[in-house]
């Protein structure tokens, strides 16, 4: 059975999908809203598979975050975005993320997860990626029984999930262009390497106009859509517009 590791932090305005605010795509407030919107559809997503769901969150004040102490007011805050989506809140593990990068922090969940707890994988997910859903996961828990690295890629050389049953060199795995950097770092242990299907990821202004446009278009569609996530932008009146560098997200 796969662990899923979801790295969350507090939906505070101002602390979460900063390039999405720098754009002016969304404001700081909406930019809290929408995160812990595609944040439930994640957990959503890991919860309906045959995954087990463990949440890695950030605290909001962290000192030393290589030694990252427990953070009641944080996992309060994390706990409450992700309830609204859990039949059951304390269902899944919280545990604090460990490590000064998000390479660090990544490789020390897996790690631990592999070396440690001795799961047979261990993947990581975040809320910036809210179109995967229940049969991406299981179906990168089928092709990790031939390969040791399962990627999601993503718009601009992302990657939507990672998975893994034997940990890689993680530092600056995820430098850009991170599927490029994850493979490479797999083959380089001498580890097989599969790929899903391409999704977009809400981490720059060109992957979230691109979730905005898919969204739109498969709800006109009557096909399945993250329903927080959509519900979110669809409030906001978020719409996906044409420019001469591809497109942008603006307003009904």
């Amino acid at each position: 059975m796969t662990t899923v590791a979801l790295l969350v932090r507090p939906p505070e305005p101002g602390t979460v999908l900063d390039r999405l605010v720098d754009s002016g795509a969304v404001t700081a407030e909406e930019a809290a809203d929408l995160y812990a919107a595609m944040a439930r559809d994640v957990a959503t997503a890991v919860r309906a598979s045959g995954a087990d769901l463990l949440v890695n969150y950030l605290p909001a004040n962290v000192e030393d975050p290589t030694e990252p102490a427990e953070d009641e007011e944080s996992l309060a805050a994390v706990r409450s975005m992700l309830a609204p989506a859990l039949d059951d809140p304390d269902a899944p593990r919280y545990e604090v993320q460990v490590g000064s990068t998000l390479s660090a922090r990544v490789g020390n969940t897996v790690t631990h997860l592999l070396d440690r707890e001795a799961v047979q994988s261990a993947a990581v997910v975040r809320p910036s990626a809210p179109l995967v859903q229940r049969r991406i996961i299981d179906s990168a828990a089928m092709k990790l029984r031939q390969s040791e690295v399962v990627l999601g890629p993503a718009t601009d050389g992302r990657v939507s999930y990672a998975a893994f049953t034997e940990p890689v060199d993680f530092a600056d795995a995820f430098a850009q262009p991170a599927v490029e950097t994850l493979t490479d770092r797999g083959r380089d242990a001498g580890l097989d390497v599969d790929f899903l299907e391409t999704l977009p990821v809400a981490e720059t202004s060109g992957g979230f106009a691109t979730l905005v446009s898919q969204l739109r278009a498969r709800r006109r569609a009557d096909l399945w859509v993250p329903p927080h996530t959509a519900g979110a932008i669809e409030d906001i009146g978020l719409v996906a517009t044409a420019t001469e560098d591809g497109l942008a997200v603006g307003r009904d």
